[in-house]
């Protein structure tokens, strides 16, 4: 059910409520204008969250460089979080991930033709996209993890709820994961409740939409996580979830929440229907065949670690694999020290979004209609004047940075 997997730490509540003096007073200052954001005439889309750890970002990100790659030049801008460098940092094909972090790392190598960049500071970075030679044809910038960074003011803000954790019963950081208050979200144009089971009824649907309380300027989408083959880390074999079918799984992460993937491939080993719409309506609980090793989120496997996987790896029976995920591929690719058994069984688990109530081409649209009305150079903008008599209620001429909020009707 939605926030099982909230835990509140009710010592810390003090400590909690000194953070939120400390981060209200921040946000006020940007309300009041004492700090000021900065809108930007390239199109810019901020996909974040309001708490810590995994709410589904890169695969978000992804469903829109999918959407968005073919029809204009798109760049990722990224923190490049844990990175051994300083500065904003352009990454090139054969830019070690050391030094842009896992996830940009992960997106380049997925998105070759795409530009992906990492810079602390969010507006020098859009400035560097937007006018070195290299870059200078970018016609979107996609912001990675950047609903704190109110420096910049995007046309379009993405919030992020992961439903096994929704912000309506959590509690700030230290007690609780949320970063800022729950009235953060009041400032997304877009919210999107991530994660969900794919068996939602429609009285679920209607109790989330009325407990997240949004309000009318501000839409609402569910999206539930999709996987795709799995493919081996050291070879070309790939394989389908279904054959995993009986086979004892070392489930390896590093990532902030790998509890529901956990759950997702327990069907796929115990036999349970793997159709992800007819998976049965009663929990799920994990398997037996499945054994999780965790480590933190953006983890730097050392040589002590690398020997606890191969020890847990050589306890497993037969048939087994190792199944991981694509940004700690990312990590795992060069470190030394695993064996080779485990190295052939090494698979790597793509996954995707995938919107829920039909919702995927309203979505598309909105997105697709903010970057051609507002893009410089892209072919989606040589449609803008077709699509003129459809929009007399936008006014100018020049490149421009919109929010939905423009429009509020409180």
């Amino acid at each position: 059910m939605e926030g099982d997997f909230i835990k509140i730490y009710d010592w810390l509540r003090p400590l909690s409520w000194l953070y939120g003096l400390g981060v209200g007073f921040r946000n006020q200052l940007f309300e009041l204008g004492i700090l000021r954001s900065r809108s930007f005439s390239v199109p810019v889309i901020s996909v974040g969250n309001i708490t810590v750890g995994g709410s589904g970002k890169t695969p978000h990100v992804e469903y829109l460089i999918r959407l968005l790659q073919d029809k204009a030049k798109v760049a990722v801008l990224s923190r490049g979080y844990k990175r051994k460098s300083r500065g904003y940092l352009l990454a090139e094909d054969d830019t070690p991930m050391r030094l842009i972090g896992d996830e940009p790392y992960q997106m380049k190598r997925k998105f070759p033709k795409i530009h992906v960049a990492v810079d602390k500071k969010r507006c020098e970075g859009i400035d560097r996209l937007t006018s070195d030679e290299a870059t200078c044809d970018t016609d979107v910038v996609l912001l990675d993890d950047a609903y704190q960074h109110r420096y910049v003011k995007p046309g379009i803000n993405i919030l992020l709820v992961d439903y096994h954790r929704l912000i309506l019963y959590d509690e700030l950081l230290p007690a609780g994961r949320l970063r800022e208050p729950k009235s953060g979200k009041d400032r997304a144009d877009i919210v999107i409740i991530t994660k969900c089971p794919p068996d939602l009824k429609p009285v679920d649907y209607r109790v989330l939409t009325k407990a997240m309380n949004l309000f009318p300027y501000q839409e609402l989408y569910f999206s539930c996580l999709a996987y795709d083959e799995l493919h081996r880390l050291f070879g070309e074999e790939r394989r389908t979830l279904d054959s995993i079918l009986n086979h004892h799984v070392l489930l390896l992460t590093g990532i902030a929440s790998p509890r529901q993937m956990e759950l997702d491939l327990t069907p796929y080993v115990t036999g349970s229907p793997l159709d992800i719409a007819t998976r049965p309506m009663e929990p799920v609980k994990p398997s037996s065949l499945i054994t999780p090793l965790s480590f933190p989120d953006h983890h730097a496997f050392k040589a002590k670690d690398i020997r606890r996987i191969n020890e847990v790896f050589e306890s497993l029976p037969e048939p087994k694999l190792v199944i991981t995920t694509e940004k700690d591929a990312a990590r795992l690719e060069r470190v030394e020290g695993l064996n080779e058994a485990l190295r052939k069984c090494l698979y790597v688990l793509p996954l995707r979004i995938q919107f829920m109530l039909d919702q995927e081409k309203k979505f598309n649209d909105k997105i697709i209609s903010y970057v051609r009305k507002n893009s410089r150079n892209s072919l989606l903008a040589q449609s803008k004047d077709a699509h003129k008599s459809k929009n007399r209620h936008h006014s100018g001429h020049g490149p421009r940075t919109i929010s939905f909020r423009n429009n509020r009707q409180l």
